[in-house]
């Protein structure tokens, strides 16, 4: 069975990929805090917690060096925090491109070899901040395009390997939820994207057959 390294898989989109994905692939549920993922874990007949901060360059080294062949790495895991470029202080800026690029090209690096042994997909949830920059989102769109580059130039590296940004728009998350406070806003789920939803955009992605590579997927809730 193929195996599928998903970040950030505790809650929300995370483990509506696991989800999604854990009835044709091993699943290695990517977390700081193996009380959270274990849970899920427990609920999916074949999924382990993969317990690393990654922040932490050590020991995403360490983590990695266990994975010898790996057929999908979704990088689902990221941060955000608005503001104008003005009030955003440099050290959101800073924490912000660490988890949403810099933790990503780490983890990337470090399992390339498997990746490549397997003839790997890599999946990076990135944003509509991706693709657009709004008033307010300054840090996280930097962010975001940036990873976008990041893909791009992995694509053109890595011919062996396939690569696909996701750029979802807003999704109904606790992420979200607190976003939507921040704003002074009230709550309405059915303004956004369920979990579910982009999970199977993501796993039609990586389930298409090989002779295509899905390069990027955008997706955008539907407005009634």
């Amino acid at each position: 069975m193929p195996t599928a390294l998903i970040t950030g898989a505790s809650r929300g989109l995370g483990a509506a990929i696991a989800q999604e994905l854990e009835s044709t692939h091993r699943i290695l549920l990517g977390g700081r805090d193996e009380a959270a993922l274990q849970p899920l874990a427990d609920h999916l007949p074949d999924a382990d917690p993969w317990t690393v901060d990654l922040t932490d360059r050590a020991a995403v080294s360490e983590a990695a060096s266990t994975v010898k062949s790996l057929d999908v790495l979704v990088h689902n895991a990221g941060m955000a925090e608005i503001g104008s470029i003005r009030d955003t202080p440099l050290s959101v800026w800073e924490s912000t491109l660490e988890v949403n690029l810099l933790a990503i090209v780490h983890l990337t690096r470090e399992l390339l070899p498997a990746l490549r042994l397997a003839g790997g997909h890599v999946v990076l949830i990135n944003s509509g901040a991706g693709l657009r920059a709004n008033a307010g989102w300054s840090a996280y769109a930097a962010s975001k395009f940036a990873l976008r580059a990041f893909a791009d130039a992995l694509r053109l590296e890595e011919p062996a390997l396939r690569v696909t940004s996701i750029f979802p728009g807003r999704i109904d998350t606790d992420m979200q939820r607190s976003i939507v406070a921040t704003e002074g806003r009230e709550y309405e789920p059915d303004e956004f994207l369920r979990p579910a939803t982009v999970a199977q955009a993501v796993a039609h992605a990586i389930r298409m057959p090989r002779d295509g590579h899905p390069t990027e997927v955008v997706l955008r809730p539907k407005r009634t």
